[in-house]
């Protein structure tokens, strides 16, 4: 064989990979910023809501105040558009097209206005006949939904599987739909809502087609909804931190701080552990009313930078108490991350560890802080005594950053859960 056609078929073998999986180069980090649905829904009739109906202006002032609060400022940067933006019948030639009473000018032009404002955009879709209320979904339009999107300046597409008929037209079609996000051309975050048939989802074959996953139900407004979605992430944390990475990332759901359901200590604990799982993070709340606090979990830069570290390894739970839940997710240049989560009511917990049943290296000294506090606890060796207390369904969080270490370099602990 020659050396030409030899080049010739590696050239085509890595073209083909290109075309076959998600190779965008996207979503290196967890994605950040702003989702409408669970905050807003399907509100539609502006006439009698028009504060809260979904619609271009509501998705203007949310890209503004993502902007103007300092949400862009800290790493929020997808202003994401969800069920229900479109016309409920496609246009005469098949495309898809916006509600024209709620999105006068159209997507493209709510694309520009978004961009001009240093952001991204993202939008809705679903696999099946129809989205989950009804409006038409990408069934046999995959091609054709994919150029639109990106015919528009479309950043992020969340796509649903409402409506869609079940067994192999199924995954083809998230196969499908991210070979043509691909073909596109522009860069384009593709978040799926992957249906989990059977025992054993294929979990390495969905992150090969999509940059995050729904890896399990979607979030409500509710405290026991959040409980619920940590329990699945705990309970199939091996299999998750497996297969998610840089470019294909796990997605437990929006944020709900700011919302009506969560007390200020839950809304930390929600924030620390989707931090620590890695988890992309999409506030769904009206940024218009967003009180003080909510603000304030949601902009904390320290545990931000937990979420967007660049290992990008999703963090697991060693303790499973009645009174305390302890998660540890390693950090770059040797550093670790820590939450103590008290899933019980009463009274403030106190609980005592240690870096080395925490996991650490032995034979380093670590400086760690608390990361809501800001507030730093001192150097700590291996075996010294660490003791947080944590509020009643809060959560404590530490960052552990090596001062001194006669590990090696570039190693890392192992985390045997419980």
């Amino acid at each position: 064989m020659s050396f030409r056609m030899l080049l010739s078929i590696v050239l085509t073998l890595m073209v083909a990979r290109l075309t076959l999986s998600l190779d965008n180069g996207l979503a290196r980090l967890p994605p950040m910023g702003f989702q409408a649905w669970v905050r807003f829904r399907w509100r539609t009739d502006c006439d009698l809501d028009p504060k809260n109906c979904l619609s271009e202006a509501l998705i203007r002032t949310m890209a503004d105040l993502v902007v103007e609060k300092g949400f862009k400022d800290v790493g929020y940067e997808y202003v994401n558009i969800d069920d229900c933006w479109m016309a409920t019948e496609r246009d005469p030639s098949g495309k898809l097209i916006a509600d024209p009473i709620r999105f006068p000018n159209g997507m493209k032009s709510l694309a520009d206005y978004v961009h001009s404002k240093g952001l991204k955009i993202g939008i809705y879709e679903s696999m099946g006949y129809q989205t989950c209320q009804g409006f038409p979904g990408t069934f046999e339009h995959i091609d054709d939904d994919a150029k639109t999107f990106a015919e528009w300046g479309i950043d992020f597409v969340k796509m649903d599987t409402c409506h869609t008929p079940r067994g192999q037209l199924v995954s083809e079609g998230f196969k499908n739909f991210s070979r043509a996000l691909n073909s596109t051309g522009r860069p384009i975050v593709f978040s799926c809502e992957w249906p989990h048939v059977g025992p054993h989802p294929d979990w390495d074959t969905m992150f090969n087609y999509c940059n995050t996953i729904r890896n399990g139900r979607d979030v409500q407004d509710s405290w026991d909804a959040v409980t619920s979605i940590i329990e699945n992430f705990a309970k199939n944390q091996v299999i998750f931190k497996n297969v998610s990475g840089p470019g294909r990332y796990n997605d437990p759901d929006q944020l709900i701080i700011g919302d009506y359901a969560l007390s200020y200590e839950q809304s930390k604990t929600q924030m620390a552990l989707w931090a620590i799982m890695a988890a992309q993070l999409l506030m769904s709340n009206d940024l218009r009313d967003l009180p003080a606090w909510a603000e304030d979990i949601l902009k904390n830069k320290e545990i931000i930078a937990v979420d967007q570290d660049p290992l990008g390894i999703m963090g697991q739970r060693i303790v499973n108490e009645t009174r305390m839940q302890v998660w540890t997710k390693p950090l770059a240049n040797g550093s670790f991350a820590a939450v103590f989560f008290c899933p019980f009511h009463g009274i403030p917990y106190d609980y005592t560890t240690t870096p080395r049943k925490l996991g650490f290296h032995t034979g380093t000294i670590y400086k760690i802080r608390e990361l809501f506090e800001h507030k730093d606890l001192g150097t700590f060796q291996t075996d010294d005594s660490v003791t947080v207390t944590v509020n009643p369904y809060g959560s404590v969080m530490i960052r552990a950053d090596p001062v001194m270490s006669s590990h090696k370099p570039g190693t890392h602990f192992k985390i045997n859960p419980l």
